[in-house]
């Protein structure tokens, strides 16, 4: 069966994007590992949470130890840099910063990882890291670098739908779950979010796996404040609004469309 291996910045990053995809791809037989760039150290915590001396580091790596168990997958490593934090915030200039980090050489200890694995197919994200963050963007080059050095056959950009995401923010106004200032604008031409329909190569329904994907989330307690929102929904929401994960199949042609992150390896469509 083939490897899977999933490229993400920080830990959480797996649930959002391709919690589903993992899960499914786990249940079907085959090997999911996780790869983090950074173990998150700039994230918060709620007050209270850490137990005294408790680093919030350490509590990142054990959260995603259990998320991993409830995804099914089979082996957790990190690449060793430090959590940049958001654009433009002091943390991108740490030395040890994934931002900061030379491409080639970071691509290169993910390439041995790959080659380790036997990778068939490595998940990155899309070319701006789905809504810019910089240690996103950085998995994206890193990504796709390692995968030419490594040799491995699929590549697939984790995205978001921009018209879905547009839709979900609307309703969630009209709702009055969100105020409408605190929408982003998934349209903004400096900070692109997600991908619009056309761009989208593949479309995985994850709606069997939705309370998989939700329970890794949960397992990621100290980020409450990204994730609570999302873990608020009622069950039959969460399902429709995270039960489809999208990807850009690097290399396809114009059109192309499948619903397999495996597709084209051994026959297999999509």
């Amino acid at each position: 069966m083939p490897t899977l291996v999933a490229f993400h910045a920080h830990p959480d990053d797996e649930c959002i994007t391709t919690g589903g995809t993992l899960a499914k791809a786990a249940d079907e037989g085959h090997r999911v590992v996780l790869v983090y760039a950074t173990r998150g150290e700039v994230g918060e915590a709620p007050e209270g949470l850490l137990a005294p001396g408790e680093r919030l580091v350490d509590r990142r790596v054990a959260e995603v130890t259990r998320a991993a168990e409830v995804l099914g997958a089979h082996r957790v490593e990190f690449l060793g840099y430090r959590d940049s934090g958001m654009a433009g915030t002091p943390d991108n200039d740490h030395p040890d910063a994934f931002c900061r980090a030379d491409v080639g050489a970071a691509a290169e200890r993910l390439a041995a990882l790959l080659r380790e694995e036997a990778a068939d197919v490595l998940l990155v994200y899309d070319e701006h890291g789905n809504y810019g963050h910089p240690d996103h963007v950085q998995v994206h080059r890193v990504g796709v670098a390692a995968a030419a050095l490594a040799g491995t056959p699929q590549v697939l950009e984790a995205t978001m739908s921009r018209e879905a995401a547009r839709d979900f923010l609307a309703q969630a106004v009209a709702s009055g779950e969100v105020a409408a200032e605190d929408v982003p604008d998934v349209d903004d031409p400096d900070q692109p979010f997600g991908t619009p329909d056309a761009l989208i190569t593949t479309r995985v329904d994850v709606r069997p796996w939705a309370e998989r994907k939700r329970a890794a989330m949960a397992a990621h307690e100290s980020q409450v404040g990204d994730l609570g929102p999302l873990l608020a929904l009622p069950p039959e929401v969460f399902r429709e609004a995270m039960g489809t994960e999208h990807f850009i199949r690097r290399g396809a042609p114009p059109g192309h469309r499948d619903d397999d992150v495996f597709a084209g390896l051994d026959g297999r469509e999509g």
